[in-house]
């Protein structure tokens, strides 16, 4: 029997450094898939919440993956790193007159950053996050492909994703589009700075969606207000409101039978 990877647990003791490795050798064992078939159909348009649900299947089947296979399952194993920045990285490369497309997690643990990934090549997946700045990995990676005689094209920046697994956000795969033909070394170099310093700003900010719970409040409290008026309209003997009361009953249905459950 083909022995299945064990998901990886840890103790809160273990410093984030360990886990990410202990992450990436889980990803590493479960094999890059070869045989030319996708096993697992990912639409990136989905939300975060639909991604992590497949991410939990891909667990317990245990088969082979692809780069973003990889990238999905990385965001779902270190969603309880919260000291933790994820982003993706993608990158489209040339060689002998084809094009090729590759995607990472990258990932910023306390200023330092890394990759999260697999590959058929060792060197363009994981890195520990030991680089200073984004511009030095992504510098790395460029290195790397130009060892596979491959030459970058362009590279491809998300934001940072949600920690939340029940979110239902959609992950921004590309806020950033650099085009290395149309921009010096220079201008490449300050262009992932940006980005870097827009991610912390955000990060800052603390932006992001309405909690749900708030959400649900307010829909709660609305058909109480609008039910008092049809009732006062009622005691006064006015038939003329009869008439509008169906189209306001019929779009707070849901929550009216939830306003009676709790009276």
């Amino acid at each position: 029997q083909i022995p299945i990877p064990s998901v990886p647990v840890f103790q809160p003791s273990t410093p984030i450094p360990e886990r990410l490795e202990a992450v990436q050798r889980y990803i590493r064992e479960l094999q890059y898939n070869h045989t030319g078939t996708q096993f697992f159909e990912i639409k990136k348009s989905r939300p975060l919440t639909g991604l992590m649900d497949l991410a939990k299947e891909m667990t317990k089947e245990a088969l082979p993956i692809k780069c973003l296979e990889a990238v999905i399952l990385g965001i779902y194993l270190t969603n309880n790193m919260t000291t933790l920045d994820r982003f993706p990285i993608s990158f489209k490369t040339h060689f002998s007159g084809n094009y090729f497309r590759h995607i990472v997690l990258g990932v910023n643990f306390g200023g330092r950053y890394g990759a999260l990934g697999i590959s058929r090549r060792e060197e363009l997946m994981y890195k520990a996050p030991v680089f200073r700045t984004l511009s030095e990995l992504i510098f790395d990676f460029e290195e790397a492909y130009r060892r596979c005689w491959h030459t970058l094209k362009k590279v491809k920046l998300g934001h940072c994703v949600s920690h939340d697994p029940h979110s239902v956000e959609q992950i921004e795969w590309k806020r950033s589009v650099l085009d290395l033909d149309k921009l010096t070394r220079e201008d490449f170099r300050k262009e992932l700075e940006r980005h870097a310093r827009d991610m912390r700003l955000k990060i800052g900010k603390g932006t992001g969606p309405p909690s749900p719970t708030k959400d649900r409040k307010k829909d709660v409290s609305s058909p109480q207000r609008g039910q008092a008026s049809p009732h006062r309209r009622n005691s006064r003997g006015d038939r003329r409101p009869s008439g509008e009361k169906k189209p306001a009953d019929s779009k707070a249905m849901p929550d009216l039978n939830g306003y009676q459950i709790r009276v």
